[in-house]
């Protein structure tokens, strides 16, 4: 096995993790015994404590069942941080069926994937996007819609607060659509009788989460995760943070996204700490709730703390109370990093903000930046249970120093993609030293003392405001209009996103290459793609540049930027 220098540096934080022999529905509930009247979530003002959201994820499982939603069910949430959608992921886990999380914002057709990929029985959204599943429910496996409204958990004065600003503008959903089930109607049938007791339905270590990650072709991969990989995320990220009962996490990061799921909802909620829910972004927002709740924890995107940074109102944060910030879903230069410490410092914070490395494959961080030993341009560390090392295609491990692919494992490791055995196959590897590592396709190197850098990546990927983008799918979205021939996506150094779409289209014969096309070419990228898909940028040739063997040089294009920018 690999030396771990790393080791070094942890303190006393353990070197490995016991990961509890237990489904996560069972670890939050022996949380919620332990801290019953503890605050668990904090929703837009509300506090529900732990002794209430177990009992109504006990509910919403019973309603579950009784709608025949059985145990090995797919049903697919896609949904915003509001607490709907925890009540909705632990009861799923409670009947041992499989939650499936999804960006409310994609497209009809990656919606449509979402659905069939995973055989969903039934979809839950929030009213205000009905229409996104209006048109395709009949195209799909699932038979039911569940509605939520952002003021199902809302006291009855921000109930009405919020109908007569917010909610009059989201427009009605037919009262005579047969497929559709609204939140209260849906929990009814749990209240006809006493709830039934709970049995375990399924082995922690099946698959009970599947989240989406971008291929490097067509549509996005199913990752299946076990209970077993959450809750080893959360037993590591305990030992790192020191979660107490009582302290706090503002939770804006997605619950659809691993870096929101494992870390800012799954982890405090089994230590008896809360999630500050936060339903829809802005700087202002997140400012107004760093003021108002003083967390213990934050974490976010790079642009997330560059935002943050820009806005006037940010000086008047107290950080006095803040234990810990971290940062994921794309690389944070160092400027970035210095310019917000020392903001934070300026208005009270003891702490710096940690990078970490981590794909959805491994639910999310996999390293981490070590409090007080931070080095320029690292990724930080192996978290404890988690293995790391940079090693040749064959998975052999190279010398410290050396550039190759970042190979990982550990517990959290997903169990493979789903209806996907050749990409699982290439994905994840036994190696000579009998383990399974999980090639995440980034090139990168490690130091003698084991710090991680991120160098590149050999799949093409864009990270736009944190979110990947795959220019394989924005250019076969493209070419699939019938007034493109080819079409090349590269991405470009955004001062605000770190990176922006740009597409390089050849259009067809007898397509004028106008502003009119262009403004026809983002409408139908709109249509087919997630919001930071669509080409902030569209440039015609009329030729595009290629390698000897006939495929597109999108790296010479990539140069070609470069240079136009310096």
């Amino acid at each position: 096995m690999p030396d771990r220098p790393w080791l070094a540096f942890y303190g006393d934080l353990p070197a490995d993790v016991t990961v509890p022999d237990a489904t996560m529905y069972e670890l939050v509930a022996r949380t919620a015994e332990r801290f019953a009247d503890n605050t668990a979530l904090i929703y837009v003002g509300r506090r529900i404590s732990y002794r209430s959201l177990l009992a109504d994820i006990d509910r919403c499982a019973e309603a579950l069942l009784a709608h025949g939603i059985r145990p090995g069910d797919s049903v697919t949430l896609s949904m915003p941080n509001v607490p709907n959608a925890i009540v909705l992921f632990y009861a799923l886990n409670r009947i041992g069926a499989r939650a499936v999380m999804t960006h409310p914002l994609s497209s009809p057709d990656e919606l449509k994937h979402y659905l069939n990929e995973t055989g969903s029985t039934w979809a839950v959204t929030m009213d205000m996007f009905y229409g996104r599943f209006r048109d395709i429910l009949a195209e799909t496996s699932a038979t039911r819609l569940l509605i939520c409204q952002f003021s199902d958990y809302l006291s009855n004065a921000k109930k009405l607060g919020f109908k007569v600003t917010k909610g009059r503008k989201i427009a009605p959903v037919p009262k005579d659509d047969p497929r559709v089930v609204r939140w209260r109607e849906f929990l009814k049938p749990a209240d006809a009788g006493e709830l039934r007791p709970y049995e375990r339905p399924s082995d922690p270590a099946e698959t009970a989460v599947v989240l989406f990650s971008g291929g490097t072709s067509a549509l996005p991969k199913g990752i299946g995760l076990s209970s077993t990989n959450f809750n080893a995320l959360a037993v590591a990220m305990t030992a790192i943070t020191d979660f107490q009962p009582g302290n706090s996490v503002l939770a804006i990061l997605p619950v659809f996204h691993g870096f929101g799921l494992g870390l800012c909802i799954h982890t405090p909620l089994t230590t008896g700490a809360f999630a500050i829910l936060v339903p829809e972004f802005s700087a202002r927002i997140y400012i107004d709730n760093l003021i108002r709740h003083s967390p213990s924890f934050i974490a976010g995107v790079p642009t997330l703390f560059q935002a943050l940074l820009a806005d006037e109102k940010f000086a008047k944060v107290s950080f006095e109370s803040l234990r810990g910030a971290y940062s994921g879903g794309d690389s944070l230069t160092s400027a970035l990093k210095q310019r917000f410490d020392e903001a934070i410092a300026a208005q009270g914070s003891r702490v710096e903000l940690m990078e970490g490395y981590g794909l959805t494959e491994c639910v999310t961080a996999c390293t981490v930046s070590p409090a007080h030993h931070y080095r320029e341009n690292s990724i930080g560390i192996p978290i404890p249970g988690m293995w790391v090392k940079v090693a040749d295609p064959s998975g052999t491990e190279l010398p410290y120093g050396t550039d190759g692919e970042i190979c990982v494992t550990g517990p959290t490791l997903m169990q493979g993609y789903l209806n996907d055995a050749e990409a699982t196959a290439s994905t994840l590897r036994r190696h000579e030293d009998g383990r399974t590592w999980l090639h995440t396709g980034d090139i990168g190197a490690m130091d003698a003392d084991g710090y991680l850098y991120f160098k590149g990546r050999s799949k093409r990927i864009i990270k736009v405001s944190g979110v990947s983008v795959y220019p394989a799918q924005v250019e076969q979205v493209l070419e699939a209009h019938p007034k493109v021939r080819r079409a090349c996506v590269i991405g470009m150094p955004d001062e605000y996103q770190m990176s922006s779409v740009k597409a390089f289209v050849v259009p067809a014969d007898g397509a004028s290459a106008d502003d009119r096309l262009r403004d026809e070419l983002v409408a139908h990228c709109r249509k087919h793609l997630m919001r930071w898909a669509v080409p902030r940028s569209i440039e015609f040739r009329e030729a595009l540049p290629t390698t000897l063997v006939g495929k597109i040089a999108y790296t010479q294009l990539e140069q070609e930027e470069l240079a136009r920018a310096e």
